[in-house]
This record gives structure tokens, sequence and C-alpha cells, in this order.
């Protein structure tokens, strides 16, 4: 079955076929590192690592380079740099190695490319002096600004009529802007405030750094050439953030009007209640926090449980529910845990679901039939391929990578019992059983009870998990 992916550019389900199936492309917008990352942040790096996952299993892994960057200048890390009084790089490298780390323990897989906005400032001034050449932009008031008109095309990935495009530009009507949809490639800095020397050819002068939208087509260009085959990102980024970067890298290609991307592909928003989740908003929730008292495991389960491009409600019900389906299948491992498995294809009915516009739901309805065959599987034969089909249908997804008896002893919170404390009690409960002291060994079950520790006792010694 070819690949489907609903292509919003077009508004339709489209057949994927890479422009070179060799070199598969795909960029990904990453965080702005001034801060952690908010669980609705995470619903990107999820979705587009089974992308990933999918795209390397039908082209090959080396096939396959998919790009996601770091901002690493902005206004918000100028200003969080002027409250604590740290440097910029040492705020920008803490975030980004935070968010690699939260991002890994949600299972995704480390993207071919990472650059950072700063490693390509000659490229982004390269972009502004073929925009300004071939009268795309213009310089004003110390700014160079991208010129919305010299583009008839904008507005096509959006699909907003001329006034919603000005309303929705979110930006300040500011007085060297020829249009109020005019968005920014290059602006001044302060003394205090990073900056570099614009080119002369600008008629401009002075040190200044480059706007959000224009750091993405350089990086885009730079790593992975003017054309790819896919650009994801979050709903929140299909304008203007996407629809500037289209105008400014159509109009900056030397080749002259080839597309950025032959497929843009966008995730829902997640919500907290009836509202988006947004640090502006303050209702939000980080996998930082999160994984305090959540394995990693059940986080992605949950931003997989719906259709990515539907809005998702983020609640605890969804991550106890999450848990309780993925415990079941784990259980399922566990009894298979005698049963060497063999190597086998990911099951048909999980490659098809997925393949029909990362069908996420309808693969994890696949996995529970997988599992269901695995648990009444009877022979060794049929226990071995039940095994090795869940297996492999879960390394599609991301699920599945814990050994099960490591899985439900979980982790626990900041306030819980620490695993070697739990062992310590259990060898003091063992001891005090073979020396007939059962008032002690009641206290310690009913202090491991206390703390959510459940244990079975067996002739091979004693296992215990978190509840």
């Amino acid at each position: 079955m070819t690949l489907h992916l609903f292509n919003t550019f077009s508004g339709k389900k489209e057949p994927f076929v890479p422009a070179d199936p060799n070199k598969v492309t795909m960029y990904v917008c990453g965080p702005t590192v001034y801060s952690y990352a908010h669980i609705g942040n995470a619903r990107p790096p999820v979705v587009f690592d089974v992308l990933f996952r999918l795209l390397r299993h039908q082209y090959g892994e080396s096939a396959v380079i998919y790009a996601r960057n770091f901002t690493d200048i902005d206004d918000k890390i100028i200003r969080a740099s002027q409250e604590t009084g740290e440097p910029i790089s040492a705020i920008t490298e803490k975030y980004a190695d935070i968010y690699r780390a939260d991002m890994a323990a949600l299972g995704t897989l480390a993207p071919t490319q990472e650059p950072r906005a700063t490693e390509h400032i000659e490229e982004m001034q390269g972009l502004v002096s073929s925009l300004l050449g071939k009268g795309h932009a213009y310089a004003e008031q110390g700014h160079v600004l991208f010129s919305v008109k010299s583009f008839d095309q904008y507005g096509n990935l959006s699909k907003l009529p001329q006034d919603d495009i000005i309303a929705g530009a979110r930006v300040e009507v500011a007085p060297y802007k020829h249009d109020p949809a005019d968005f920014v490639l290059w602006k001044p800095s302060k003394d205090d405030e990073p900056g570099w020397e614009a080119p002369s050819t600008w008629g401009i002068t002075g040190r200044g750094r480059p706007g959000w939208h224009l750091e993405c087509s350089a990086m885009i260009r730079a790593g992975l050439g003017d054309t790819i085959d896919i650009h994801g990102g979050g709903q929140d980024l299909r304008f203007p953030h996407h629809e500037n970067e289209i105008a400014q890298s159509c109009c900056a290609h030397d080749t002259g009007g080839v597309p950025l991307a032959r497929f843009w592909l966008h995730n829902g928003f997640l919500n907290m209640g009836k509202d988006k989740m947004s640090k502006s908003l303050g209702n939000i929730v980080t996998p930082h926090e999160l994984l305090e008292s959540w394995q990693g495991e059940v986080l992605r389960f949950a931003l997989l449980s719906a259709h990515y491009r539907q809005p998702l409600e983020w609640t605890d019900s969804l991550l106890e529910q999450s848990k309780k389906q993925l415990d079941r299948f784990y259980r399922t491992l566990s009894d298979l845990a005698d049963i060497e498995a063999i190597d086998t294809e990911v099951p048909a009915s999980i490659l098809a679901a997925l393949q029909d516009d990362l069908n996420t739901p309808e693969a994890m309805a696949a996995l529970h039939a997988l599992r269901d065959r695995a648990a009444t599987a009877t022979t060794a034969p049929e226990r071995a391929q039940a095994k090795a089909e869940l297996l492999a249908a879960g390394h599609l997804l991301g699920l599945f990578s814990h050994d099960p008896e490591n899985w439900f002893k979980g982790t626990s919170s900041g306030d819980g019992l620490a695993d070697d404390i739990i062992d310590a009690l259990l060898d003091e409960r063992a001891k005090a059983r073979k020396e007939k002291n059962y008032a002690r060994a009641d206290e310690i079950r009913d202090e491991l009870a206390a703390n959510n520790i459940i244990f079975e006792d067996s002739s091979d010694g004693t296992t215990w998990r978190r509840t």
C-alpha cells in the first residue's frame, strides 16, 4: 500500500512519493530554547517521529534525512538572559539539552540534523540579499522587510483572505512598514543585544539579527536543499510562520518560484480543558514535570491516542487510561518472556493504518488485536510469531522498548520510594519471614502498599511493581 498524507497546501490526502527515494527529506520546526517545552510542544516531535520511523521502514534508514532545528536567537531568549543574568549561550545550551532528554524519554529518535539558527547567519544574510536584489524586500529605518504584495501566491497555504492575513499577523503595524502584512527579515540590535553587521549593500548600517521566519528558510536550504519532501509543525505555525517561509524561500531561490516543500503537514492543538494549551494562557504542564510521575512511554501513548490532525484534550484520565493499556501489553510480553522472538515483518494491519495519513487510533486498535492473539496463542511457534509481531509493531510506533519487569517497577514521583529502598525493604521482609518475624513482615507489606507498591512471591523470588 502507498503512503498517503494529508497535504495542508492542497487541502486533501495525497499519495506520497519522494522526489528522490534515496534521499527523503523532512523538516520539522523545533523549539525556541529559553525555557521548558510544554506537553503541547511535544506533540509534533512524537507525531513526526512516527512518520520518521515509517519513512525509514519504507525507504531505508540511511535514505531519510530528518532535520529539527533549535531557535537559539530570539527576543524571548534575550529577555531571559537579561532577567537571570545568565549568558545567552548558557541558557540555550541548557534548555536544548533538557529538550533532547525529555523527547528521548518520550521515545523519539534523534533527528538526522539539529541545525541552530546562530550557525546559519551567513545563509540568512544571503537570502536577504537575494530578496532585496529581486525587489521582494526593502530596507526601512534599520529594518529589512519582505513585501507581501510582491508575491501573488501569498496566502495559498493558510487559505486566508487579505483582511484576515493582516488581522492575524499578530504584529505591530509599525511606521517602517510599507504594508501592514509585511514581515521582518532583519531587525536592528541594541548595544546590549546580540547582533551581526549588516552587509553594506542592504542600505542599512549597524548590528542586527534575523527575524524568526527567515531562520527556518535558511536552515532548510543549507541542510536539505531548495525543495524538500515534507515540512511539518503544529497547526499554530501554519500562519504566519509557514506562510512567510514559503514566500521568502520561493522568491529568493535562484531557480525562481520553486516550492519550499512538496507536502505540508500540521498537527492539531493539545487542549487543557476547552482551551488550547499555551504559555501565554498559563495553562501548561511540561514533559519535564510529567516524567517525574509517569513513564515516558505513557506520555507517548497518550499523545498518539488521537489522530494527529485532530485536537487532543490532555487530562489525568487520559494518562491513567494510557498507563492501563500499556500495562496490558507489558503483562502479555511478560507472560511470553520465556519465548524467544523470531524475525518477522511489521504486520500488515499496522502498516495499513499508518500509511493512511498516520492513523494512530487505527494502529492502536490493530495493536490490541495483536495483543489478544499473543495472549491466546498456545503452541511455541504461535507464541513466538505473535510476540515477534507485537514487538515489530511496537517498534514502528516507538512502544514496548522496556523490559516488562522493569516496566512494572515504573517511575516514582519525587515523593515515592526509590527503587533501592523498595528492594531493601523486600530483602528485609524475606529475612523477617525466614526468622518467623511475621509482625515485621506485615509492617513492610503495609508500608509498601501505602506507597502504591504491590509484589508477588514465587519460587524464583519476589517481584514488585508500582500501581
